[in-house]
C-alpha cells in the first residue's frame, strides 16, 4: 500500500465561500431525475455574495444558469457524454466479459479437481470503476474492469494462461497485452473495439456473487496484497458514489475537471501528475462541502478551494468516521486519501516539478473563474490547450519504437510505468521539467513508434548530456522489462521542431 508522511494538520474547510448558489446544476431544482436536459423546473432564490458579486438577485439566478448551460454545452460539443448507442455497446462488452469468466472459472476449477459438490458453486465475476464506474466517461474512454477470482484461481497460470487464451481465441478480442511487472498487474485489450484493462484480484472463497460487497470483510480476509491494490479501485469508486450528497452533480463536476485537466496538461498519473481517483476524490470534496450549489459554482469553488490549498495538508473525504492519523515514512507533494482506505493515500508520481505545474494551473483557473458572472466572462478560455510551443523553447523528445504493433504496446507500458525516474534525473540536471502527456507518432519512421516532448528550462539544455541520460534510463528500464527490448532514443529539439 502507498502511504504518506504527513504532520497532522487542521484539514482546511474553504471558509473564504461561505454562501451558496443555487442548486443542482443549472441552478434549478427539477421535478424528478436530473438527466442533463431542461425540463420542468422550480427556480431557487439567488444566494449572492459567493463571487463577490451584488446586484439583482434575479440576474445573478439568470447568469448563473447561463453559465451552468454553458457548462453542459461544452460537454456536448467535446463529446464526454456517450450517446445510448455507444453506452449499449459497453454494456454489452461487460456482461459477454461477466460470461467468459463465469465460464473460465469452471475450466479451471476443472483443471484443479475441485471436488464436485463445490464444482457448481465456483464462480467469478467482474467489477467496473475507474471513469466508467463513476459514470463520467466518454466515448472514447476504455473501461476499467477487475476479474475477481476464487482461491483456487492463481494469477500466473489461471488468469495470465487459461484466460489469456481463452480471450485470444475470442473473435471479438484483439491487441491483448499482458502487463506483469506493474504495480497492479493486469491484461490490457479491445473487446469489440473498445480498450479494456483487466486487473486480478483472488478471494479466499470459492463462490463469488455477480456484484459482491467490496467492503464486506468476509470476501477480504486473507488476501494477498496484489489483490488488495486491484480492489482498492473498486472501493474507491464505490465509496465516492456513497459519500457525495448529488451523484449527477458530481459527475458532471468530474467531467468538466477532467476536461480542463487534460487540456492544461495536468492529466497523467505516469507523468507525474493526476490520475482519475485524484481528480474524483477533489471532486467529490468541493460537492461534499457544498451540497446545494450548483454546477457553474462548484467549479468556481474547485479553483479557489485548490488554489490556496496548503499542502501537503491531505484531502480527506468526509464519512462521519473519526480515524486515528499514522505517521509514515513516504513524503508526497499532493496526499489525497483513498475515501476507503483511513491508511492509505491515493498512488502517485507527483514530483516537484509537476507539483508547481499543477499549482500554476489551479491559479490560472481560480484567476479566470472569479469573474464568471461578468457578461464577458467565456468558459472557452479556460479550456484553451496548454500553450507548450509558445512556453517553451526547447524539450526532450522521448522516441520509442518496435518492430511491431503489439510489441510496441508492450514497450511504452514499460517505459511509461518507469517516466517518473526520467523526470526525477532531468529535474537533477536542469532544475524542472514539464512533462507533456499527449502521445505522438512519427509517421516518417519505418517503424511502429511512439513520441513524447516535454518542456525544458531556458538557457540550460547546453550542460545536459542527453546521451548519458538515455543510456542509464535504459538500463533502469530494461531491468523489468520481460519481453522484447524496443528501441528507445532520447534527443534535444527546438521548439518549431513539434509536430
Amino acid at each position: 500500500m502507498e502511504f504518506g508522511h504527513i504532520e497532522r494538520q487542521q484539514l482546511v474547510d474553504p471558509r473564504h465561500v461561505n454562501t451558496y448558489l443555487p442548486r443542482w446544476s443549472i441552478g434549478l431544482r427539477p421535478n424528478s431525475n436530473l438527466d442533463y436536459q431542461v425540463g420542468h423546473f422550480t427556480p431557487l432564490p439567488p444566494l449572492d455574495g459567493v463571487l463577490g458579486f451584488g446586484g439583482n438577485p434575479d440576474g445573478i439566478l439568470r447568469m448563473e444558469m447561463e453559465r451552468s448551460m454553458s457548462l453542459f454545452q461544452i460537454m456536448g460539443d467535446e463529446g464526454l457524454v456517450p450517446s445510448l448507442e455507444e453506452e449499449m455497446k459497453r454494456r454489452n462488452a461487460i456482461h459477454k466479459l461477466k460470461k467468459i469468466v463465469r465460464e473460465w472459472v469452471q475450466t479451471v476449477a476443472y483443471h484443479h479437481a475441485l471436488p464436485k459438490r463445490y464444482l457448481r458453486f465456483a464462480s467469478g465475476t467482474i467489477l467496473t470503476y475507474g471513469s466508467y464506474g463513476l459514470g463520467v466517461h466518454n466515448s472514447e474512454s476504455d473501461i476499467d474492469a477487475l476479474c475477481v477470482g476464487p482461491c483456487f484461481a492463481t494469477i500466473e497460470e489461471d488468469f495470465f494462461i487459461v484466460l489469456r487464451n481463452i480471450l485470444a481465441s475470442r473473435p471479438e478480442v484483439s491487441d491483448i497485452h499482458c502487463v506483469k511487472g506493474a504495480k497492479v498487474p493486469l491484461m490490457r485489450f479491445k473487446f469489440d473495439g473498445i480498450s479494456i484493462d483487466l486487473p486480478y484480484a483472488r478471494l479466499k472463497v470459492i463462490s463469488i456473487p455477480e456484484d459482491v460487497d467490496v467492503f464486506n470483510p468476509f470476501f477480504l480476509k486473507n488476501i494477498d496484497d496484489k489483490s488488495w491494490k486491484s480492489l482498492s479501485g473498486v472501493r474507491a469508486n464505490r465509496r465516492i458514489l456513497q459519500l457525495v450528497p448529488n451523484v449527477e452533480i458530481f459527475q458532471a463536476v468530474l467531467r468538466c475537471v477532467k476536461l480542463w485537466a487534460k487540456k492544461r496538461g495536468v492529466y497523467g498519473n505516469l507523468l507525474g501528475f493526476f490520475g482519475g481517483v485524484h481528480l474524483a476524490v477533489l471532486s467529490a470534496f468541493i460537492c461534499q462541502r457544498h451540497p446545494t450549489a450548483s454546477l457553474s459554482a462548484l467549479f468556481f469553488i474547485f479553483f479557489k478551494t485548490f488554489a490556496f490549498w496548503p499542502w501537503p495538508t491531505p484531502v480527506v473525504l468526509q464519512d462521519g468516521v473519526a480515524w486515528p492519523f499514522i505517521p509514515t515514512d513516504k513524503v508526497l507533494w499532493m496526499p489525497i486519501q483513498l475515501p476507503c482506505s483511513p491508511y492509505q493515500f491515493c498512488h502517485s508520481n507527483i514530483v516537484r516539478s509537476t507539483f508547481f505545474k499543477i499549482k500554476s494551473e489551479f491559479m490560472r483557473g481560480h484567476m479566470l473563474t472569479k469573474d464568471m458572472l461578468r457578461p464577458e466572462f467565456d468558459w472557452n478560455i479556460l479550456f484553451e490547450p496548454f500553450p507548450y510551443p509558445r512556453k517553451y523553447e526547447k524539450f526532450v523528445k522521448i522516441f520509442l519504437s518496435a518492430s511491431d504493433k503489439d510489441e510496441l504496446g508492450d514497450w511504452v507500458g514499460c517505459v511509461k510505468s518507469r517516466f517518473r525516474c526520467l523526470i526525477i534525473k532531468l529535474e537533477e540536471l536542469l532544475g524542472f521539467c514539464d512533462p507533456n502527456p499527449t502521445e505522438y507518432a512519427d509517421v516518417d519512421a519505418s517503424e511502429p513508434n511512439a513520441v513524447f516532448y516535454w518542456g525544458l528550462p531556458p538557457a540550460m539544455t547546453d550542460m545536459i548530456n542527453i546521451g548519458h541520460v538515455e543510456v542509464e534510463f535504459l538500463k533502469s528500464t530494461n531491468n523489468v522489462y520481460q519481453g522484447p527490448t524496443g528501441k528507445l532514443k532520447l534527443s534535444i529539439v527546438q521548439a518549431d521542431q513539434l509536430p
